[in-house]
């Protein structure tokens, strides 16, 4: 079919913006706004007013702080909210916090508590302070131009040990003594010239010839000793040599110091993004990242001995299965040929220890990220046990679970010797325990279908806080459970998403709630002996125009995949339908939408409305590889990407020909990076089944995107390039059929907008004319500008209402 689009038309934004119809009001409907994309993508916080966000409490539980805009200013300012207890929770008004007090306010108390909780430290500015909880009085440690950060306790609660630049330092809180506990150093240590064999022979010939030479020298000598000896104890000097220092922490009795080196590929090309419109009236380069396949990082982790001043390295070669390859290379004819076991590069976590600071453990990562190995982590004898081993062919992932700069949620219950922490052993990430001592006594303390997404253990260790999506998974509320495990009680109850911020004195719930037709909003509820309060809402934050609106409330539905498996998403239906429809693909692939509140894709939400309006059914679905479903729906897409998640697509088309009455003649979808990607490869792969596409940011070819994200789904393009070529959408582009738009950053550094031109020059060499690419010069992947926003909609809009 034969567009009366040029084959190449690239649209940059100028002050033009096309012609945006006004929307009619269908027959019967009650007066409403009429909604125009100008208005839904003007700045939210104008005419959306802008909801409280970072809420925490101050040390008493009394006042609850927030970042909020009612006033619609520039920026966010501070708020408090302050309470009384009685027969009924009562709270004040919002009050914005005065710059003086909020300048002397102490951080949130997410800070380094002592054991009773009656002191902690905190960094603020740059520089470390101490707070006493009960009577609120802050005393200043340190006042340098150096910034100091991290503080924690000493073992013995007697010094605040902190970093500054590089190194770790102790200030004792009693006397003031500041003391250096380490002495790392960038570069090589410079080493004394070596003298050549004559210059050797002349100085000690120099020597034996002159008796007042060897007399000075001899002096000169003893001093230095004598000298040396009396010089008070100084840390080991520690060069870094080529290499980058992380996590460097002192053990509770002060005895070793851990810490990781990190050694940079000299050989790894990092991407260069052109930015056109600059203040200087030249090209810049923005410097990106490297794309998947390039040389990593090297990590070591190491053990100073401060008694011994001795540092040693930790061996990683016995890890049990540290030697095992992956599934998908022993199929290949170079891992056939290569039998031998080679140890898998892998990072280790920072320890966390027990309270009482005798036993500590570790997280050590395969790099490959298909393993994840809990070790009981000895200093003195560098020896690691094995606890616990989570291995996965795909990848490890999930909430809680961490990452290789994380050791992920985990702690020690009141006996200093039971870990708890989480995994998705059983397919979803739920809580364990373990005796550390023995390595016995592994109990699996939550299960069930549901993910365990939050843990916070109590102050006196015997219960557990949770956030989980057991009601429903477009759900998250928020249980109190027995560190035994056991019975949940559950502390909320508004359907939706609840963002708990539990009070210092665990007897209040700050709750950041939104349903998914209602925007974040403050609520509090009191946790009482006998159960817990109504919730009580503490701000609104919508304005008049926005709340004009009567905003869909889509049906949350639940369709068959071709598999077996249940997909869930987010249906609007028209109270007039046209037979069109639209289908939206969230970006991120690891990420969640068909739940119960307020997306962060309000725009999009609010577009899918104006269809709505329009006589569109508009579906949302939480394809394979979708969040909050569990290990093998986030797994559903390894090493093919634009398999179950594109055909999940299909199936949910056909669920709706079947069940909605949309004609089938008139489907299209759109969506962004993540969401761009599936409407490409559902353009070229199943051109049959959808009729036009918008594809915003898209990656083209994975083989471009970045390390992190890309090697746990597909491996290295250079070890599986099968994945890579069925994979991505570049290799397909002689199947478009349908129309085709596509919007992108110019200055977009995540998905590199040479992705994009890449695939323009295959569609020209194709010879394919039923496509166009509008260009935005000043925009990264996220769109900042309403201007922006306003253009790529109406592009949108006006590609379905003329192709659908």
């Amino acid at each position: 079919m034969r567009s009366r689009y040029p084959s190449l038309l690239i649209t940059l934004i100028s002050g033009h913006l096309l012609a945006q119809p006004q929307p009619t009001k269908p027959a019967g409907t009650p007066d409403r706004m009429q909604l125009t994309v100008e208005t839904i993508m003007q700045d939210p916080k104008v005419w959306m007013g802008t909801s409280p966000s970072n809420p925490y409490w101050s040390d008493d539980s009394k006042t609850l702080y927030f970042d909020w805009n009612p006033e619609r200013a520039k920026s966010d300012s501070l708020y408090k909210i302050s309470f009384t207890s009685g027969k009924t929770l009562t709270a004040t008004k919002p009050l914005k916090v005065s710059p003086t007090e909020r300048r002397a306010l102490p951080t949130e108390p997410i800070s380094a508590f002592n054991r009773a909780r009656t002191q902690r430290l905190f960094e603020r500015q740059g520089d470390v302070y101490w707070l006493d909880v009960k009577t609120g009085r802050i005393r200043q440690l340190t006042n340098t131009v150096e910034s100091e950060s991290n503080p924690v306790w000493s073992g013995d609660e007697q010094r605040a040990i902190f970093r500054r630049s590089n190194n770790l330092f102790s200030i004792n809180l009693q006397t003031g003594e500041l003391t250096q506990l380490t002495d790392f150093r960038p570069g090589a240590k410079k080493a004394d010239p070596k003298l050549t064999d004559s210059e050797k022979f002349l100085k000690q010939d120099q020597l034996r010839l002159s008796t007042v030479l060897k007399e000075r020298k001899d002096k000169k000598d003893e001093a230095d000793r004598i000298s040396k000896a009396d010089r008070p104890k100084r840390p080991k000097e520690i060069y870094l040599d080529d290499k980058m220092l992380s996590i460097p922490q002192v053990s509770p009795d002060g005895k070793f110091i851990t810490y990781r080196l990190a050694k940079s590929p000299t050989n790894a090309k990092t991407a260069q993004v052109p930015n056109y419109v600059t203040e200087s009236g030249y090209t810049e380069e923005l410097s990106a990242r490297t794309k998947v396949g390039s040389p990593l990082p090297s990590y070591e982790f190491f053990v100073y001995d401060v008694a011994k001043d001795t540092v040693r390295t930790v061996s990683t070669k016995d890890i049990p299965g540290i030697g095992d390859k992956p599934d998908y290379l022993k199929t290949t004819a170079k891992a056939k040929a290569d039998t031998a076991k080679k140890s898998r590069p892998v990072v280790v976590s920072t320890p966390v220890w027990s309270e009482d600071g005798k036993v500590a453990v570790v997280v050590v990562r395969s790099q490959d990220n298909k393993d994840r190995w809990i070790m009981r982590f000895d200093p003195e004898a560098l020896k690691l046990t094995l606890l616990d081993r989570q291995h996965d062919e795909a990848w490890i992932g999930g909430p809680g679970i961490g990452n290789q700069n994380s050791p992920g949620n985990m702690g020690f219950l009141a006996d200093n010797q039971t870990l708890w922490f989480q995994s998705e052993a059983d397919g979803y990430s739920h809580l364990y325990s373990i005796n550390v001592l023995t390595g016995s006594s592994k109990k699996q303390l939550t299960s069930g279908k549901f993910e365990v997404q939050q843990v916070l253990l109590s102050k006196d260790k015997s219960h557990f806080f949770l956030q989980t999506n057991e009601v429903h998974p477009g759900e998250q509320h928020y249980y109190r459970m027995s560190v035994n495990g056991g019975e949940r009680v559950r502390l909320t109850t508004m359907t939706g998403a609840n963002e708990v911020t539990l009070s210092p004195d665990e007897t209040r719930l700050a709750i950041r709630y939104s349903s998914s037709n209602q925007p974040w909003e403050l609520y509090v509820v009191e946790l009482k002996e006998k159960g817990k309060s109504e919730p009580l809402k503490l701000t609104s934050s919508q304005t008049d125009a926005f709340k004009s609106y009567p905003w869909r409330e889509p049906a949350v539905v639940t369709i068959p995949a071709r598999d077996g498996q249940t997909i869930y998403g987010r249906l609007y239906k028209p109270q007039n339908p046209s037979g069109k429809t639209v289908v939206f693909v969230h970006g991120a692939g690891y990420l969640q939408n068909a739940h119960k509140w307020w997306s962060q894709y309000f725009r999009e939400y609010m577009f899918h409305n104006l269809l709505a309006d329009k006589g569109y059914t508009v579906l949302d679905i939480d394809y394979r590889a979708s969040a909050g479903y569990g290990r093998d729906w986030r797994t559903g897409i390894y090493r093919h990407m634009g398999g179950k998640d594109l055909t999940d697509h299909v199936d949910a088309v056909k669920w709706l020909v079947q069940n909605h009455g949309v004609d089938e003649k008139r489907i299209g979808l759109y969506g962004g990076s993540y969401g761009g990607f599936i409407t490409l490869m559902a353009m070229f792969t199943t051109p049959d089944v959808f009729k036009a596409g918008a594809a915003l940011r898209p990656v083209t070819d994975w083989a471009a995107y970045n390390h992190g994200y890309t090697a746990n789904i597909l491996n290295e393009p250079q070890s599986d390039s099968l994945s890579y070529r069925q994979s991505s959408p570049i290799y397909f582009a002689e199947g478009l059929k349908g129309h085709l738009l596509i919007c992108h950053g110019m200055v977009d550094v995540n998905v590199h907008f040479q992705d994009t031109v890449r695939l323009l020059q295959r569609l020209i060499e194709l010879r394919k004319e039923n496509w166009e690419v509008a260009a935005y010069p000043m925009e990264d992947h996220g769109f900042v500008e309403p201007t922006s926003w306003m253009d790529e909609y109406k592009r949108i809009l006006k590609l379905f209402e003329e192709r659908l």
